[in-house]
């Protein structure tokens, strides 16, 4: 490690550590907006299911940088646009969380819906204020892995030359130079630590009921 060449690029690796957390971040959060609704759609419909699942799946095979190329193709953006970038993402986090909303209302146990319908809930307050809550450890945990794949995903847009932590990789490769490299894969790892941290911290805080592991 080149310390010397770390001072000297530090403001460089705050900008593109900035850009990597907002277009990472940023289709996480729309990710999950669309895909509250999508899961909840097909947990109540079962001939829905099958087919948002489906379409999801297959969405999430497709390979990124072909995502990143064919977006600005249908969105009427520049290659380099950020735009494409999030539409992608956003794109992978709802075929992630789709089927994730779904199954985490699914394991709602009925009597629990039942005890809220017997207290006058409608049904959206049912959702809202009963089935929503119970089932977001479910979907926290889904939440966690797309934000460390969004973490992973976005530095392949260094190849399009939008800049993020990415870019130290693709300098380091031309130059022959480990520095920018290994700096790149130390971040990307302490910023999706600090993603999934902080949806652990939210899953707490949003299910205060859930028992706290208290270590022996």
């Amino acid at each position: 490690m080149n310390l010397e060449w770390l001072g000297r690029q530090f403001d460089n690796i705050v900008f593109l550590f900035g850009w990597h957390v907002l277009l990472a971040v940023t289709p996480l959060v729309l990710g999950l907006l669309i895909a509250l609704p999508l899961g909840w759609w097909a947990h109540r419909s079962r001939r829905i299911y099958p087919l948002l699942v489906g379409v999801a799946g297959l969405l999430y095979t497709v390979p990124s940088l072909a995502l990143f190329v064919l977006l600005p193709l249908v969105l009427g953006t520049k290659i380099l646009d950020p735009l494409n970038i999030v539409a992608a993402l956003t794109i992978y986090t709802v075929a992630l969380l789709v089927r994730v909303v779904a199954d985490a209302l699914d394991s709602v146990p009925e009597d629990t819906i039942q005890a809220a319908k017997a207290m006058g809930y409608r049904s959206y307050q049912s959702l809202l204020k009963v089935e929503l809550p119970v089932g977001v450890p479910v979907i926290s945990a889904g939440l966690r892995v797309a934000a460390v794949s969004n973490v992973s995903l976005v530095s392949v847009a260094a190849l399009l030359g939008i800049p993020q932590l990415g870019s130290l990789f693709t300098q380091g490769f031309q130059l022959r130079f480990f520095t920018p490299i290994i700096a790149g894969i130390v971040l990307c790892v302490v910023l999706a630590m600090i993603l999934d941290g902080l949806i652990i911290l939210l899953n707490r805080w949003l299910t205060p009921w859930t028992p706290k592991v208290v270590a022996s």
